[in-house]
């Protein structure tokens, strides 16, 4: 027998939902694809990566995590409000020793759609440069100007 926990289960359908068969209504699936904490399962060694000489075991911890979708390209599911959480965790040394260790790990507990770091950076970069389109044209104009019919052969 599994227990689930009901926050973190979203995926699976609870009792008074539909089943096999049955089709899942529209709204149901915007509502549960829409941007949120969902529990997503992470690799210790992604959260510390400094400590490779050791064997984690699980090796992946469940977490809240941002997830879902934002429907906009130019938006992101981004953590509005965090907080950590402190698992126990056996740490292996191989052939020297192991013992259960308490780990931090940060979670998720809230989540907004915000515009994506790297469209604002370009955006950034463009105007801080100040060359658009308009200087590469008057650029192009004045490299071609010798060339032109009226001016005298050059010799």
């Amino acid at each position: 027998m599994s227990r689930r926990c009901p926050q973190w289960s979203q995926a699976v359908p609870m009792e008074g939902e539909p089943k096999a068969h049955e089709v899942v209504k529209f709204m149901d699936v915007y509502k549960r694809s829409f941007c949120h904490p969902i529990e997503t399962l992470v690799d210790i060694f992604q959260e510390y990566p400094d400590e490779i000489e050791y064997i984690f075991k699980p090796s992946c911890v469940p977490l809240m995590r941002c997830g879902g979708c934002c429907n906009d390209e130019g938006l992101e599911c981004v953590p509005t409000e965090e907080f950590n959480i402190t698992m126990q965790i056996m740490r292996i040394k191989p052939l020297q020793s192991q013992h259960i260790t308490e780990k931090s790990f940060l979670q998720h507990s809230k989540c907004e759609c915000r515009p994506k770091k790297e469209i604002t950076a370009r955006q950034e970069k463009k105007s801080v440069r100040g060359k658009g389109k308009g200087q590469k044209r008057k650029r192009k104009k004045s490299r071609y100007k010798s060339w032109s019919v009226c001016d005298k052969p050059r010799r």
